[in-house]
């Protein structure tokens, strides 16, 4: 009995390792995933702005090189390797368009030394015309460059009693300047009234607002909501002017009363 029992245990343990031994190779092997090499980002000295540069800033030292994506390189950015020089021949430019922190600095947003700012600003076949202005004649000084107006122009009638007319004579007109401020300081104030307003006008819109000025009582401007900024402009009171070579008929104002004469053709 003895013998037997010893058989029977020597073959349990002979099974449980056996058993131990399947279970062991049947277990999945653990595969060890490497990790892949991460691309190496190729990257590219760029011109950025060091700090907020507004329109009519003058550009000294607020730029410094910075390393840029070459992915995310785009058109106008100036990179070191093809200028190297950049920081100091843009020094002394004006700043056209308004610079944030950070933001990579384009010839397209500065004037160079020595170009005239304003005939910058002004778009090609266009004019810059000033007209005086006060509180009361700008929306309460709340008009500034780059809002929409319409220029009316108030005339007194000729009698005893007095009389007035009003017309508009130009609509939907870009402000380029208040006096000398070409944008709002950086407190967000917009309650500076200035005398003067320079208007961007046609030629021909130039003229009638020269000869508007010579007619009117005043002359006010009108602001008009930046919703309205892109209706097209129409040429405006066009018959207020009778220049030599001028084709079509003119009317002439005297005393409140409108005359139409026969222009030349």
């Amino acid at each position: 009995m003895q013998k037997a029992r010893l058989v029977i245990l020597i073959v349990a343990v002979a099974a449980a390792g056996a058993a131990g031994y399947l279970a062991m190779n049947m277990k999945p092997q653990a595969t060890v995933v490497q990790p892949a090499e991460k691309p190496q980002l190729e990257l590219q000295d760029i011109l950025v702005a060091t700090e907020s540069l507004g329109v009519g800033a003058e550009m000294q030292d607020q730029m410094r090189w910075q390393a840029w994506p070459v992915s995310a390189l785009a058109e106008g950015y100036i990179t070191r390797s093809e200028r190297p020089s950049a920081e100091e021949e843009l020094k002394g430019s004006t700043v056209r368009l308004q610079i944030f922190p950070g933001e990579p600095i384009r010839e397209a947003k500065l004037i160079g030394k020595g170009q005239s700012f304003m005939s910058a600003q002004l778009p090609a076949g266009m004019r810059a015309v000033a007209t005086q202005i006060a509180a009361d004649t700008s929306a309460g000084g709340f008009i500034l460059p780059n809002d929409y107006v319409d220029v009316i122009m108030i005339r007194q009638m000729e009698g005893e009693q007095k009389q007035y007319v009003t017309e508009t004579i130009l609509s939907n007109i870009r402000v380029l300047a208040i006096d000398q401020t070409i944008q709002e300081d950086e407190s967000g104030e917009k309650t500076k009234v200035g005398s003067t307003a320079t208007l961007e006008l046609t030629p021909e819109q130039a003229e009638i607002l020269t000869v508007s000025q010579q007619m009117a009582t005043r002359l006010a401007l009108v602001l008009r909501s930046i919703q309205d900024a892109q209706e097209a402009t129409g040429p405006g009171a066009g018959y207020l002017v009778n220049s030599p070579g001028r084709a079509g008929n003119v009317k002439l104002i005297k005393s409140g009363t409108v005359t139409e004469i026969l222009g030349r053709k």
